[in-house]
């Protein structure tokens, strides 16, 4: 059957839900040998990934996936996640992570979602567990850390076991130089189902796609951002993030109106002169130290503004705040009035 579905692709036909389930069922299928999976997904992404495939993709995969007992209460509330898709290659530190702290401590529900290191040096797992927080909960415990915390990491191999039989698939599409739909379905699959997203991507012409299939996936309110660089060389580059560098590209869309493409200027925000060095990381110990001093209010530079900019609109997404200045004075008052080292000092202890 996926060989196939890779002749069908190959010809540039695009697949049916019931074909993409299809082949879901054949990736996350042990005897399916690896190259065919991989040969599969190398058709796929040589054709490019529609909408409907993506949404399809997402749809079959969360249903193999392990939910969490989350009751009708906890239902009724907006749950947030803040997640890039990785893939910018620009080594920044962990921003995403820090945002979804801040707004946690900001009252807003956070059902984080993510995994070791793949495409970015350090992933959020990654950091997570060197800030002492746990990050391998089970579904039962993630619930009660949601509960109690405001805050629960939902670590992927724990909610997603048809992964380990895609992922040597993944390894050889890699080999061969070839990304693939699972280098930005993560953000896609959060097992806590969250009604409200921001998200990064690595290109611009992605945003307007990825918001119509979260949209699709029954998201209320989510902001698709990309933003630019500068790098040492003066090259335009793309980062999965709001940039406090240079514009952002943005796809959004809310329950009370449709979706919508904009621009958003840095110009709009109090930002300190930066460069695209003052957004880089090191290893997991450094981007923990990093986060810790961001969140103490000890570190006032340009790796705040960064997770000032992003954390106002994970505010504003999460209906806590009417526009995104009044996120960044909400960010920024959660931040000096020790909201956001209470929460990190609650979640590692």
């Amino acid at each position: 059957m996926l060989e196939q579905l890779t002749q069908q692709l190959g010809a540039a036909r695009s697949l049916n839900d019931e074909e993409v389930r299809q082949a879901v069922e054949q990736l996350a299928d042990e005897k399916v040998p690896t190259v065919v999976k991989a040969d599969f997904l190398t058709a796929l992404a040589k054709k490019g990934e529609t909408t409907g495939e993506i949404a399809a993709f997402a749809r079959a995969l969360r249903d193999k996936s392990i939910s969490p007992p989350l009751d009708a209460e906890t239902r009724t509330r907006e749950i947030l996640d803040v997640v890039g898709t990785g893939g910018d290659h620009l080594s920044t530190f962990n921003i995403s992570t820090t945002v979804a702290l801040v707004a946690a401590a900001g009252g807003v529900l956070v059902a984080k979602h993510g995994n070791r290191a793949s495409t970015s040096p350090i992933g959020s797992a990654d950091v997570m567990e060197a800030l002492g927080i746990p990050f391998d909960l089970g579904p039962e415990d993630a619930v009660r850390s949601l509960h109690r915390h405001n805050f629960a990491y939902f670590f992927a191999p724990k909610y997603h076991p048809a992964f380990r039989h895609i992922i040597p698939a993944r390894k050889l599409c890699a080999e061969r130089g070839q990304t693939t739909i699972f280098n930005f379905l993560g953000p896609l699959l959060n097992p806590a189902r969250p009604t409200a997203m921001l998200v990064g991507v690595p290109r611009p012409d992605l945003c307007e796609p990825f918001a119509r299939v979260l949209q699709s996936l029954g998201v209320r309110r989510a902001m698709v951002a990309c933003g630019t660089v500068r790098d040492e060389a003066g090259s335009l580059r793309h980062l999965d993030e709001l940039s406090p560098l240079g514009p952002t590209t943005i796809a959004e869309f809310y329950q009370e109106r449709g979706l919508a493409c904009s621009t958003l200027s840095p110009e709009m925000f109090p930002l300190q002169p930066a460069a695209l060095a003052d957004l880089r990381g090191g290893d997991r110990e450094v981007n923990a130290t990093i986060i810790r001093r961001i969140l103490r209010g000890e570190e006032r530079g340009p790796k705040r503004d960064a997770v000032l900019l992003n954390a106002a609109a994970a505010l504003f997404v999460a209906g806590k705040t009417e526009s995104l200045v009044e996120g960044w004075d909400l960010a920024a008052e959660i931040i000096d009035d020790g909201r956001a080292n209470a929460k990190l000092t609650e979640l590692a202890h």
